[in-house]
């Protein structure tokens, strides 16, 4: 072989390495890239909170439209006691930040951030303020985004136990906080108490249950194909009577999202997996994973 034959083999061979890297690095980037993302019941304004993950989240996903389904702020709580940690203004600059450079924000107040409900139909630094709307998917899907909070039988009928309720939930998760921070020190998992209160007491598992079905019910009467929803801190998508009901969660307990990738199709993400992926993303541009 010619000494130019072999420098072109090595150059051709070195070209495709580097395109494979490229390509690797690219299918990782398109994971944590998606058509929209919705996100509900961060609570910002209270100890429970998880702002720094969410940040890590908001910081590592890109999206064409990105709502806020309401919770965003805890105006309860706050109003008991003022908490704001720099992490909680780093989240709202990093919203801000998003809708500056082009994404679509569209906020959908709920009962924590209830105050906002005033500002229905404005425009305020770029994000969109609206009580609900349909948001239809690459797929042609019709799919309602409210909150949920009007479908909550407590909510519209006993508001004072809602507050009581919210207490008590409160001091459920300061409990978790002070068992998780011990299960963490001994190398086990998180474990939350309320989910799993949520799933085996058979009220709570009637409550959502008929919240899930109120909403589906909503969105079938509007001749709507589903609806998208947050409040209950309960993340799920199933098809009930016909229609799709997604919840995206919260970031609380789940952190969790709901996510339309960019051929139409909507999944739920947690912040564990979108961490995986920018952790994989990270190794393939520094070249420590090899690409075969």
């Amino acid at each position: 072989m010619k000494p130019s034959e072999s420098f072109l083999e090595a150059a051709f061979r070195e070209h495709q390495a580097a395109s494979k890297k490229l390509n690797a690095q690219e299918r990782m980037r398109g994971g944590t890239r998606f058509r929209a993302i919705w996100i509900s019941d961060v609570h910002l304004g209270t100890t429970g909170c998880q702002a720094a993950r969410l940040l890590e989240f908001l910081r590592a996903t890109e999206s064409q439209t990105l709502y806020l389904v309401g919770d965003i702020i805890d105006g309860w709580q706050l109003k008991r006691r003022w908490y704001w940690d720099q992490t909680h203004n780093n989240v709202v600059q990093t919203v801000l930040k998003k809708a500056k450079k082009g994404t679509e924000v569209i906020f959908v107040p709920g009962n924590h951030d209830e105050v906002a409900r005033q500002f229905i139909d404005l425009d305020f630094g770029g994000i969109r303020v609206r009580d609900e709307l349909v948001h239809v998917t690459a797929k042609g899907k019709r799919m309602l985004v409210l909150h949920g909070d009007r479908f909550d039988g407590v909510i519209a009928c006993a508001k004072w136990l809602a507050y009581v309720g919210d207490s008590l939930y409160t001091m459920v998760l300061k409990f978790n906080q002070v068992y998780n921070s011990w299960r963490a020190r001994a190398g086990l998992p998180y474990w939350s108490l309320s989910q799993y209160l949520k799933l085996k007491v058979k009220n709570a598992v009637s409550y959502i249950s008929s919240f899930e079905h109120a909403l589906a019910a909503e969105a079938k009467k509007k001749g709507l194909d589903g609806v998208i929803c947050g409040h209950i801190h309960k993340a799920e998508i199933r098809e009930i009577d016909g229609i799709t009901y997604c919840n995206d969660g919260d970031w609380v307990e789940s952190l969790s999202a709901l996510v339309e990738d960019l051929d139409g199709e909507l999944r739920l993400v947690s912040w564990q997996e979108i961490m995986g992926l920018q952790k994989q993303s990270h190794a393939v541009t520094s070249g420590e994973l090899c690409v075969s």
